[in-house]
């Protein structure tokens, strides 16, 4: 059996940056073209990082300190042009960037905690956890779950954009609240807007090494200015382009929308770019934290670990995390590290239904519990989810929780607190999907496909028992409507007794799940299977039900897609068409999904394939339907994109990107404003057919 080569090791971002820069003009557009030939490049293990092999008389040697190459005197080429040379740089360009930590390490911080806070891919900004652009006034809690749970503060209502300084068109172009910069800080300020502003003009399709160099550098630069929020979205930005490069399939077209939406918008606010690079952790009193479920962590960068969350008597949702360097192995292995005290009792074991008794904890503003030497912890009696206070979070109305899962992505990614975005739902696997208590029917997917994870073949279990009462913790998925992501459940056993798994690490067979009794069909509905076709949100497809006891052999899933619009237009894998929800799941305008369409096809394509594309079907579509500010915001965006004028020789003036991206985050921003403005409403039990009011949002 042949054994695969050595994975490249995490670089520094600041690294990864240098290296381009060293190389003069003429090498420096080779590079992506270079980047190609990396996979067929040997890699040999060292006893201190990894050797790869360019051809018989040279080689790159990488050196780790802690997992990462940290330092430029790290990476050594043997050829006579290092270290400014094609073959240095290729590689650095071509490894996964470093989840690089913006301060030192808090000595009260969990074990692996600098790398889990500042993934921007992790459970808190996962799929779904990328900052927007909309809600310079967002509220920032904890999140309070359970029934009556007290709130640490009212929810401020947003502000309406002012109609006269045009601020509904240009993403809320003025600052909510003056703020003095330093020289650096400007500079650090403008470099990281020019550096995304060039992404976006260019699109996915063209953007390349030296677009992700100007990510990085901005990132340094901004760093040092302490702007570390905004410094920490480039990087994010950077990391996204490498996975679209690299066709990875945890790839999300829509992820990579939000997170330049998120940068261009929070680079308008400066006193919310301005933060603390150190998270601080404030001492606590005694804690009894109920286990709820524990997550796997595998990022696309080299890190791997495990998160487990817990309630607290007052309803708020806490973690305890160990996330590290490492292959996804390492996700079963974080899942048995021992919850921080003494007290020996592993995360997930806590997880499933354990509880703890904290003395000397100390607490992040964002739910997550450190474990410094004055911790202590002892076990204690813990709950099963129908048992108090575990059961109250099942207990309030689906369409209550999803709207303040809606509000809570609106957030920046970095501040967010624990949990925010997850469901407690009850329901019935009914259509190969679930159909959700006093909810409607949404479909299941799994957040991680990799087959080192369980998710996909355990889905795949529970989708063949149709019928099947069961209680579900699920992510909420903005961009996919019909659909959550699964991450724990529990239901009857054969024997009576509750059965609770985490779906992404226990991997279930069929003696651990009884069969369901098939629901009744409603009249007229149709017979097609459409719920685990395949989508960009990482669901499954092309499977038989009969291959998924978890025993066995099973083929690995089709690697999710981009957006199949843009995919097919711009070839960037797949091409697929998005198959129609379940029935009974909840719907949106159809002219609000062409919205965020338009959206994802610019940063796809760019600027150029905009102004290709523009015509006036869709505003006429959105007005249509009452979204008459989204009608303004798409003819914003398209002359934008078209408008090149030329001087009085004919000579072509160069294009305005500021004012493409200004229209672009506009767009954006009303775009994710409706959803979450809709939605809830969509979910509810008693909502019919929707018809959007004359003015939803940002009227």
């Amino acid at each position: 059996m042949t054994t695969a080569p050595p994975p490249l090791p995490p670089v520094s971002a600041t690294v990864a940056a240098q290296a381009l820069d060293l190389l003069p003009p003429r090498l420096r557009g080779r590079v992506d073209r270079a980047m190609g030939k990396v996979a067929g490049w040997p890699v040999e293990t060292t006893s201190d990082g990894v050797r790869v092999i360019v051809d018989d008389d040279t080689s790159v040697t990488l050196r780790t300190t802690g997992g990462v190459v940290a330092h430029a005197d790290d990476a050594v080429c043997t050829c006579l042009l290092a270290p400014a040379c094609l073959h240095r740089a290729t590689l650095l360009s071509s490894a996964p960037l470093a989840l690089e930590p913006t301060s030192e390490a808090d000595e009260d911080g969990p074990a692996g905690e600098r790398a889990h806070r500042t993934t921007g891919t992790g459970p808190d900004a996962g799929p779904t956890a990328v900052a927007t652009a909309h809600g310079a006034h967002s509220p920032r809690r904890r999140t309070a779950v359970a029934e009556g749970a007290p709130r640490s503060e009212t929810p401020e209502e947003p502000e309406e954009p002012n109609e006269t300084d045009g601020s509904s068109l240009d993403g809320a172009a003025h600052d909510t609240v003056p703020c003095e910069l330093t020289p650096a800080q400007t500079r650090a300020m403008a470099a990281l807007r020019s550096a995304a502003t060039a992404v976006l003009v260019s699109g996915v399709s063209g953007a390349g090494a030296v677009h992700r160099a100007g990510l990085l550098h901005a990132a340094h630069s901004g760093h040092l200015a302490g702007l570390h929020l905004p410094a920490a979205a480039a990087v994010r930005i950077a990391r996204r382009l490498d996975e679209a490069r690299s066709e990875d399939p945890s790839f999300r077209l829509p992820e990579l929308s939000a997170d330049l939406a998120g940068l261009l918008g929070l680079l308008r606010r400066p006193a919310e770019a301005i933060t603390p690079a150190r998270r601080s952790y404030q001492p606590s009193g005694p804690l009894r934290l109920y286990g709820l479920f524990t997550e796997p962590i595998v990022t696309a960068s080299g890190y791997a670990g495990a998160v487990t969350y817990g309630l607290a008597p007052d309803g708020t949702l806490l973690t305890i995390s160990d996330v590290a360097p490492g292959d996804p192995q390492r996700a079963a292995q974080a899942a048995q590290t021992p919850v921080p005290g003494g007290c020996a009792l592993p995360l997930r074991e806590w997880g499933d239904g354990g509880s703890v008794i904290l003395t000397g904890p100390t607490v992040s503003a964002d739910g997550r519990v450190g474990g410094g030497s004055r911790v202590r912890s002892v076990r204690a009696s813990g709950a099963r989810w129908h048992q108090q206070p575990l059961d109250a979070l099942w207990q309030r109305p689906p369409a209550q929780q999803l709207a303040a899962a809606l509000d809570w992505l609106e957030q920046p990614a970095d501040v967010r607190p624990a949990g925010g975005d997850l469901l407690f739902v009850a329901g019935s696997i009914e259509g190969r999907g679930l159909r959700i208590t006093n909810g409607p029917q949404v479909g299941l997917l799994a957040p991680d496909e990799r087959s080192a994870l369980a998710y996909a073949d355990n889905l795949r279990l529970l989708r063949s028992r149709p019928g099947l009462a069961l209680r579900m913790i699920v992510r909420v998925v903005p961009d996919r409507p019909g659909a959550v992501q699964a991450l724990a459940a529990a239901w009857t056993g054969h024997d009576g007794e509750q059965f609770r798994a985490d779906l992404g690490l226990r991997r279930l067979n069929r003696s651990h799940i009884p069969a369901g009794s098939p629901p009744a069909v409603p009249a007229g509905a149709g017979t097609t299977d459409t719920a685990a076709a395949s989508g960009p949100s990482g669901d499954i497809t092309g499977v038989p039900a009969d291959r998924a006891d978890g025993e066995g052999d099973i083929a690995a899933s089709p690697a999710p897609t981009p957006d199949p619009v843009t995919a097919e237009r711009f070839g960037m894998g797949g091409g697929k068409v998005q198959p129609s929800p379940p029935a009974g799941s909840p719907e949106l305008p159809i002219e609000l999904d062409l919205l965020r369409r338009t959206v994802d096809r610019a940063v796809a394509g760019g600027r150029s394939i905009t102004a290709a594309s523009a015509d006036g079907e869709l505003p006429r579509r959105l007005e249509s339907v009452g979204l008459a500010t989204g009608a303004e915001c798409v003819r914003a965006l398209l002359d934008s994109a078209a408008d090149r004028q030329h001087d009085a020789l004919g000579r072509l003036l160069p294009a305005d990107p500021d004012g493409f991206a200004a229209a672009w985050l506009a767009t954006a921003v009303y775009a994710s404003a409706a959803v979450r403005s809709l939605l809830p409403a969509a979910w509810s039990p008693t909502s019919d057919t929707m018809a959007p009011p004359a003015s939803p949002v940002g009227r």
